[in-house]
């Protein structure tokens, strides 16, 4: 059994790192409160604004050539991770690299592959095995739409030019504190809807000036929504699995330290009552002499 002052130290140190834990739960959940607040206000939009463009698209069936609509056999694939800067966060980082690597060695297997990193931590690991094409890890330090925009209109210059054949985002989208769902969507080339879609888009409004120049014209904007959900849902997931990782620590934290509590007082309550045999055994030894 460890003395009396080495347990005195961990439970020190336990109740430190508990303390540690605790706050950065809180400090999580005002964040979180912040981000899911955004992105359940922002995704009832980008789902509108998808089903707008896919209603249009498919009621034009060939009228519109739109370079971001161009099919092509895929040989090079660009991969944008979207991941977190910072750790302690769970198996949320991790989630990412496994599967960027899966896509990589399986899905696209023979194929070129690159990537984009968004954030610090899935670039760091993903750069040693992987060719990356560039690194966005201060977008974080001001998350706007301005800023996001500029991203998406690289990743489609990327596209446009035939630098890539197929774009994928790969990021957590978010469901609830304790749940993150790890997502792979299709950036470039943009997916063709069904005729049925363009049937009821046809019945449902009246385009002004025509149905091609508003595809023209939603198309950059749709993609550039497209990639703020995806980093806003990757930051409300962030936060979320950050908040459930530091509960769990502060509940280990606290087991750990009711353990070593005991085990102090019973290594305590042994020293004394050693410390009593030894004065007893003593006094008897003085009385018998």
């Amino acid at each position: 059994m460890a003395n009396l002052k080495e347990l005195r130290s961990r439970i020190s140190s336990v109740s430190s790192t508990m303390q540690i834990t605790s706050a950065m739960k809180m400090v999580s959940a005002a964040k979180l409160n912040r981000a899911q607040n955004a992105i359940e206000d922002m995704r009832p939009y980008a789902e509108k604004l998808t089903e707008l463009l896919q209603g249009l698209s498919a009621s034009l069936e060939n009228d519109t050539n739109s370079p971001y609509s161009n099919q092509r056999e895929v040989n090079s694939v660009l991969i944008v991770a979207i991941s977190s800067n910072r750790g302690l966060a769970g198996a949320f980082n991790t989630n990412i690299v496994k599967r960027v690597r899966a896509l990589a060695n399986d899905t696209y297997a023979g194929k070129e592959v690159k990537f984009i990193n968004i954030g610090k931590k899935a670039g760091d690991v993903l750069k040693k095995t992987h060719d990356s094409v560039g690194t966005y890890n201060d977008i974080y330090d001001d998350l706007t739409y301005d800023a996001v925009s500029e991203i998406a209109e690289e990743l489609m210059h990327m596209f446009k030019s035939g630098q890539f054949d197929k774009i994928e985002l790969v990021y957590n989208s978010f469901k609830n504190a304790a749940t993150q769902i790890v997502t792979t969507e299709q950036f470039l080339p943009i997916k063709p809807a069904s005729d049925k879609s363009g049937e009821d888009m046809s019945s449902d409004y009246i385009f002004e000036p025509n149905k091609a120049e508003i595809v023209e014209e939603l198309i950059p904007k749709s993609l550039k929504i497209q990639l703020f959900k995806a980093i806003r849902d990757s930051v409300a997931s962030e936060h979320g699995a950050r908040m459930t990782a530091m509960h769990k620590a502060t509940d280990n934290a606290t087991e750990l330290r009711d353990d070593l509590k005991l085990s102090y007082n019973k290594a305590r309550q042994a020293s004394i009552t050693n410390e009593i045999l030894e004065i007893v055994a003593g006094a008897e030894a003085l009385a018998d002499s």
